[in-house]
């Protein structure tokens, strides 16, 4: 089965969601497409928010053909360009629809250094600051919700990371897979900070996190090169989940209602690199409440967004 392929394995156990809005980022391929095509099939209408319009408007055109009824639509953004982040929330503001739940999952490794728009390392712009500003732009809506959640995908690698607060773009040395991890302990940081203020502000909106495993994705071919791309790309693909198995973490915390704000989400089977999901462990990087205050100082400074919440 191809990374893209369909395989409904496990979907069944989301509940229905008919009248329920979701936006899910990087939603045309890998565990975005296949958490999108769970949703769908539970009556969700799902927001693909994509980078590139033409390969979500293909992936929508085929989930669509596999469910006509399916309730979809497509829509531009670029996470790491936050002038696009502005604009795919302002246009949910002006035009609807209003979401419910916001599925933050999109992202990019191990790329060569590159800077995003605004002069950010690539990997921190796409998968943390990218998705920390849509947060904060859609916090009011989602605020409004049934049931309003928004789930942060983060990775086993996050148990890695160290976050370099001094050399966040790599000017002193970069190294591409452990600056993926710096980002994905960034994506874990920010979901369990953003749990703690919503709930000091008795907010109705929970905040979730979720890991996939050990998945094959186009994340492990699209942007890696040299030894990083040969080992997840090709060595050790047989050993990979697939997409719709490696989605079910996020959608149990995206709809399961016994799902609790604050919790973390991840494969049951050894090392939590596949099976079932069930709830997991953060590092205890990703738990410290000072870290947590400085992330959210350094995000809120580097892409102009201040959250309506007080610091827990």
């Amino acid at each position: 089965m191809g990374n893209d392929e369909k395989d409904t394995s496990g979907s069944e156990r989301v509940p229905d969601q008919t009248g329920r809005t979701f936006v899910v980022t990087g939603a045309n391929s890998g565990l975005g497409l296949a958490t999108t095509r769970a949703l769908a099939r539970r009556g969700a209408h799902v927001v693909l928010a994509v980078r590139d319009e033409t390969k979500g408007r293909r992936a929508a055109a085929g989930l669509t053909a596999e469910q006509p009824d399916a309730r979809l639509e497509v829509r531009p953004l670029d996470l790491a360009d936050l002038d696009s982040v502005r604009a795919f929330a302002d246009r949910l503001h002006t035009d609807g629809p209003r979401p419910d739940v916001l599925v933050n999952n999109a992202g990019v490794m191990a790329p060569p250094r590159t800077l995003s728009t605004q002069g950010h390392e690539l990997q921190f712009a796409a998968n943390h600051l990218g998705h920390f500003a849509l947060t904060g732009l859609l916090l009011d809506l989602l605020a409004e919700g049934r049931d309003p959640r928004v789930v942060t995908v983060t990775s086993l690698n996050h148990r890695q990371g160290r976050l370099d607060f001094d050399d966040l773009n790599g000017e002193r040395g970069y190294a591409p897979m452990r600056f993926y991890n710096r980002s994905k302990l960034a994506n874990a940081v920010f979901g369990h900070e953003l749990h703690r203020r919503l709930g000091a502000a008795g907010s109705p909106v929970r905040s979730l996190l979720a890991h996939p495993g050990y998945t094959a994705t186009n994340l492990q071919t699209s942007a890696p090169v040299g030894l990083v791309r040969f080992l997840f790309g090709r060595l050790l693909t047989p050993l990979a989940q697939s997409p719709g198995r490696g989605a079910l973490p996020q959608l149990y915390a995206a709809t399961r209602p016994d799902a609790e704000s604050g919790q973390f989400f991840g494969p049951g089977g050894p090392a939590e690199l596949r099976g079932a999901p069930r709830r997991v462990l953060l590092a205890p990087a990703a738990t410290d409440a000072g870290t947590g205050r400085r992330l959210w100082d350094v995000s809120e400074r580097l892409t102009g967004v201040r959250f309506p919440l007080p610091a827990a």
